[in-house]
């Protein structure tokens, strides 16, 4: 069974910097795509970022463009997140999940999800 564990959230003030850990094991990952999303109270899941296995590619939503930066370490099955910059409005619960299907921005295509990890941005 896949799993994936987040960590790394918490509370930062505006301008501050958080990085994010998604550890992932369960199967090879060889042929998946690890992506992380955000929801913030009242508001639709968003995609963040996402980046492939074996291949560097990275993915952004332009939102986070030039601030967030995504990264995988391969021998710890682990991918980051690191968010610079940080604005109120990047508060949320971050999540990261896993896909195989090359439809990178929709959630409904992500089939292995982690618990969550809350990130605040005080102003």
């Amino acid at each position: 069974q896949v799993q994936l564990v987040e960590s790394g959230g918490g509370l930062v003030q505006a301008g501050g910097s958080l990085r994010l850990s998604c550890a992932a094991s369960g199967c090879s990952f060889s042929t998946y795509t690890i992506g992380w999303f955000r929801q913030a109270p009242g508001k639709e899941r968003e995609f963040v970022a996402a980046i492939r296995w074996t291949v560097n590619r990275t993915y952004y939503a332009d939102s986070v463009k030039g601030r967030f930066t995504i990264s995988r370490d391969n021998a710890k099955n682990t991918v980051y997140l690191q968010m610079n910059s940080l604005k109120p409005e990047d508060t949320a619960v971050y999540y990261c999940a896993a896909t195989e299907s090359s439809l990178l921005g929709s959630d409904t295509f992500y089939d292995f999800w982690g618990q969550g990890t809350q990130v605040t941005v005080s102003s």
